[in-house]
Parts: C-alpha cells; structure tokens; sequence
C-alpha cells in the first residue's frame, strides 16, 4: 500500500494553485463555493451506509480512466446524458459513492471475471416524462467502470447497458431504469420528452417571479431553442427575474444602446480609433458562419457593436478573439424570428429593421455580460489567458501525467494551441451549434466562462488523448492539437465534452481536499 506522501503526491504535485481550489478567480461574478461558511449544507442528507469491503489501492488514475475512456462511445441522448444539475450534490453522499466506486474498482481488478450487482427493481417509467428527483434524493448512477464491463461469455441480451459516471446526479440519468435499450426508443418518445421538457422550462419562465437557480438547473443539460434567447438573457443577467420590471428593462437597455451608437460610432474614423475600427472592418469577415457574417447588414451590425464596446472599455479595447463572442449570441436572439434550421443560409434583409435592432442592443449587453467576467483575458498582455493556460498545464498534469510528459518531450508548449481555446472560447474549434450547446451549460454554472472552461479544455485532450500519444513528431502534434477533429454529431459531441468535463471537475477540484483526510 502506497504511504500518505505518495497519496498525497498523487491528488496534489505541488503547491501551486489548481482549478478547485478555495480562491477568488479575477474577473469572475461569484465566489467559489466554500464548505467553510456553507457547513450546515452538508448535514442535510444522512450518510449512505456501504458494505465495507477490504480493498487494494488504485496505483495510478491512469489505470482507471483506461476502465472509463469507453465512456464516449456510449449513443444515448442528450437529455439521458445531461440532466446533471437538477439536484445540488451533497457532499457527505458524493465523497462515499467515490470511496466506494474505488474499493469496488480495486475488488474488481483481483476477480478473474466482473460479477454484476442487480440494481434494485425499479418500476418502468414513461420516456415522454423523465422523473423529476425530489430534493434530498442525492443517489447516485453506478460508475461506468461497474456497468460497461461484462464477460466474454455473457449473450448480447444479458449485457448490462452503459450507465453514466459516479459524479453525475441520479437525476441525470433515472430515465435509464425505464428502458433497457435508448436506441430502441422510437422518433415519437424522443418528441414527446423534448415537449415535456420545453413545458418545464415555459412553466418556470411563465411565474411573476423565474426561480434563476431552478432555471440554471434545468438549463444545464441543454436550452429548447424556442426558449432558450429568454433564458441566455436571464442567465446572463440582462433581463431582471421579475416578469413584470422585463419591458420597462429592455426599453431602457436598448435606448441606451443606440445612444451609445448616435455619441461615439462617429468617432471610428478619427485619428484616435481608426486603428480599432480597421481592425474589427478585418477580422468579421474571418468569422462563422461566413455566409452570414459576409451579409453587409450583419457586418454592419457586428461593426457597431463591437467598436462601442472597445470605446467603452478602454482598459482593454478591441482584441482579436472578441470578436468571435459576438456571433453565438446573435445566432440564438435572430433565431427568435426566423424558421430556417440552417442559420448559416438565413436572408437577414428579411428580418423587420425594429427586430434587428432589437437583437442588436440585446446582443451588445449580453456579450458585455459575459466579457466582465473574463476581461483579464483581453487587457494588456491578456494575463487572464496566461494564467488559465497555465492552470490548464497543471491541471492535465494531474489528469493525465502521460500526456503532459508526451507533450513536454516534444517540446509542445500549451500556450500554442491553447491560447486560442481560452482567447476564442473554442469557437474555432467546434461548430457554431456545439458552442450554443457549450453556452447553455456555461451560463448555468457559477463562473463557467472563466472556470468550469478550463474543464471542458481538458476534456479535448482526455477525448484525443490516444491521438496525441501516437503522435511523434512536434509539428505534426501542434498540427493535430491546433486542429482537432470533430465528430458528426454535435449534439452529442458537446453532451460527452460536457460530460467529462464535469467528471474532471468532481475528482481534480472537490475530491481531493476530502481524500487529503
């Protein structure tokens, strides 16, 4: 058995600060949670009794992501796969499913064949509804170590389907126990569980007052489209939770836009701003998707705000990368208004010139939103982004020590292909849909632009990590790492890196200042 240095080598390599740890992070809009000031939240749910079970430590985390890496070829749903924030994880549960997921994972590797526990029998459930868990309800899904490995002489019938990560909340997954088979499930169930969700959502935002804390929990696991421009501008903080303050709100904002525009658009050409301005005029029509942005009424459009922006905030100005943030948000507010699915190919000249200019104040306000909380990332020598790069290298050194050593004998320093993920918020890497996707989660979780991110950066590298370690040569690793391959399915691409990304963030972040006892 390894001696308490080695374990506490293995959790912490050093002293510098990490991803979840109890720090205040520059910029963000929230503290970080502290068990310290929120002690009575852990007594509120008795510990869950475990049979004790005599086990053989884990020598490397290693050896159990291998158990785990199978996880992406899993096919449910988004909505199986991603309900995670429906309950708030109590930690006295999660710290013993952890416990007991590694004793039963070390018992497992001393057995000749995996014995599977029946869950116990639940009553089926209808698809079109997934259970809502009442508060209190914190068990957890069985590790997918546990559930996705069978013996090779077990009939394809009696396979065990794959369940979903310890970490995860049972909430995400309890529509599970009403099928053995998701992919069985036909296109009139998967309709009828997205209207039912739509009708959460409609339901929570129809009140006199949103519950903005039930709100993010519901939209972790993905936004409905037809709701989602309502609830990014109450998650961002644009518009107020009081339904009735909401017009007066947007009337004001959006006078006080285009008061903006008629003060200082004018300036672009002066001697003191044409540099900005000439270098917005460049970099739009770089951006995605290209069909839209190269419409001059959208150039315009992104033109303005982005220059208003640089002006009002000169401790920064205009850097390349910004630009990129504008386009998710105006994507999801013009999709309000249109029917066509391809947004790429909308016509905007046939958008009302009031609705345009509607979308165009709620834009500039939200991005500015978002830009508050990260806008170290953009002032002079972006230290926002040189730390987080640096948090990132640290972070996947306690992930994944392969790859950090891998790419460090081949002299592949983070900060070039990692600057962009941080300076772009991987907008070049993903499809437009993904990073909508990537949002609806970000904007539920406390600090997930300039946070929970830094997760989903090292879920890329835990997706690719086979892909990396078969790369020998430095260029052609960059090569790989700075254009990283993308899979058809968006929805679920982004559902697995979300997936991940929150795993990671259970056992690098809040475990270890547990196992340290």
């Amino acid at each position: 058995m390894a001696s308490d240095g080695a374990r506490k080598q293995f959790w912490k390599r050093s002293n510098s600060k990490v991803p979840g740890s109890i720090q205040h992070v520059y910029g963000a809009q929230h503290p970080p949670f502290d068990p310290l000031l929120h002690g009575t939240l852990l007594k509120s749910t008795p510990k869950v009794p475990t049979t004790p079970v005599k086990a053989k430590r884990v020598s490397t985390f290693q050896e159990f992501e291998s158990n785990t890496s199978d996880a992406w070829d899993a096919g449910e749903d988004d909505d199986e796969l991603l309900a995670m924030a429906a309950e708030s994880l109590n930690t006295e549960v999660v710290m013993e499913t952890a416990h007991r997921v590694l004793r039963n994972h070390s018992q497992r590797q001393t057995r000749p064949a995996l014995q599977e526990v029946p869950a116990p029998k639940q009553e089926p459930e209808p698809a079109a509804e997934p259970l809502a868990a009442p508060s209190g309800d914190l068990r957890l899904v069985k590790s997918v170590s546990e559930s996705h490995t069978s013996c090779p002489t077990e009939s394809a019938s009696s396979v065990v389907p794959l369940q979903r990560s310890q970490s995860l909340p049972h909430s995400a997954t309890v529509a599970l126990g009403g099928t053995s088979d998701l992919s069985t499930l036909g296109s009139s169930a998967l309709s009828e569980r997205e209207a039912s969700r739509l009708d959460k959502f409609k339901q929570l935002l129809a009140g006199p007052h949103t519950d903005l804390e039930e709100l993010r929990k519901l939209s972790w696991s993905g936004i409905p489209k037809p709701v989602r421009p309502i609830t990014w501008k109450l998650l961002s903080g644009y518009l107020p939770a009081n339904v009735d303050r909401r017009p007066a709100t947007l009337q004001r904002k959006q006078k006080e836009y285009f008061a903006f525009i008629e003060h200082y658009y004018d300036s672009r050409n002066d001697e003191a701003h044409q540099d900005t301005y000439r270098q917005i005029h460049i970099d739009i029509p770089r951006m995605s998707p290209e069909a839209l942005i190269l419409q001059p009424k959208v150039t315009e459009i992104f033109e303005r705000i982005l220059f208003i922006w640089a002006i009002r905030h000169p401790a920064s100005g205009y850097v390349q990368g910004i630009n990129d943030l504008v386009t998710p948000f105006f994507v999801v507010f013009i999709c309000e208004y249109i029917e066509e699915e391809d947004v790429a190919a909308v016509d905007v000249s046939s958008v009302p010139a009031e609705v345009l200019r509607n979308i165009e104040a709620d834009t500039y306000w939200c991005m500015s939103k978002l830009l508050d909380g990260i806008q170290d990332n953009y002032t002079f020598a972006q230290p926002g982004i040189q730390m987080k790069v640096k948090m990132l290298e640290e972070l996947v050194s306690r992930i994944d020590e392969q790859v950090h050593r891998h790419l460090d004998q081949h002299e592949v320093r983070y900060l070039q292909f990692a600057f962009r993920w941080m300076n772009n918020l991987l907008m070049r890497e993903v499809p437009l849909r993904c990073t909508v996707r990537l949002w609806d989660t970000y904007q539920s979780e406390p600090e997930g632009f300039s946070h929970f991110h830094l997760y989903v950066c090292a879920a890329f590298l835990v997706r690719w990590r086979k892909e990396i370690l078969e790369e020998r040569d430095f260029q052609e690793l960059l090569l790989f790492l700075q254009n990283l391959p993308m899979p058809a399915g968006v929805t679920r691409t982004s559902s697995l890196l979300l997936a991940e990304a929150y795993r990671l963030k259970f056992v690098f972040a809040d475990a270890p200042n547990h196992y340290k006892k």
